[in-house]
């Protein structure tokens, strides 16, 4: 038992490890609460006592793995308040990317999110405004200094902000998502792990895009004068 945990907040922990594993390898649907209290070493009563039921401990597993990933690897990888939004949005990338990929992390984290986005069961919209929303509004604030744009009255972003935080974070997702098709697909020397390569070229990619968007609505609205 770790040092510091009661014998009950023990039994929490390691269902919560052996259902974030067994989730990330078979799905909500397909993995069983008997296989997840064998792997736990405890008994099926412990997860109604601590979790009600199958989904509270997937929900569980999810909000444990979530603050972890935010704990370890922040949004602003500790940049000071005077950094640019240029290397703000660099450090979201490499956060988020290391928060999937990364060697170290709970193997099943990565895992998990895949599983929960192939087949979806509902986790992600309960954690929506926890830990989904105000991650959106802070990369939507970043690439919305990049675009140009006004601060929004009314707290919504345009379609332009929030079209391109969908590119940046699908770019992210793909390379841990599709990761079997990058790897029979990739250059003998792409390493796929590599998550700094990644990461900057998502920038640079990104950022040209922002560029051209940016360019595009001032010849826009200098013509509609």
């Amino acid at each position: 038992m770790p040092v510091g945990l009661t014998s009950s907040e023990d039994t929490k922990a390691r269902l919560i490890e052996a259902a974030g594993e067994e989730f990330a390898q078979h799905g909500f649907r397909a993995a069983t609460v008997r296989q997840i209290c064998k792997r736990a070493r405890t008994n099926i009563g412990s997860v109604n006592y601590h979790f009600r039921d199958k989904r509270g401990l997937y929900i569980a597993a999810f909000e444990h793995t979530s603050q972890l990933a935010m704990t370890k690897y922040p949004p602003d990888l500790g940049l000071s308040q005077e950094a640019t939004p240029e290397e703000r949005l660099q450090a979201f990338i490499r956060s988020f990317l290391m928060s999937l990929m990364a060697e170290g992390f709970p193997a099943w984290h990565g895992k998990l999110i895949a599983q929960e986005i192939a087949s979806p069961s509902g986790a992600l919209d309960q954690m929506m405004d926890n830990s989904i929303r105000p991650l959106y509004k802070y990369l939507a604030g970043i690439v919305r200094e990049l675009l140009h744009e006004q601060e929004p009255q009314d707290g919504e972003f345009s379609d332009a902000t929030f079209l391109t935080v969908q590119s940046i974070t699908g770019q992210c997702l793909h390379h841990h998502i599709a990761r079997h098709i990058i790897d029979a697909l990739c250059p003998d020397d792409f390493d796929p792990t590599g998550i700094e390569l990644i990461a900057d070229h998502i920038l640079q990619f990104s950022l040209g895009g922002i560029r051209a968007l940016s360019t595009g609505a001032t010849e826009k609205n200098s013509q509609g004068r």
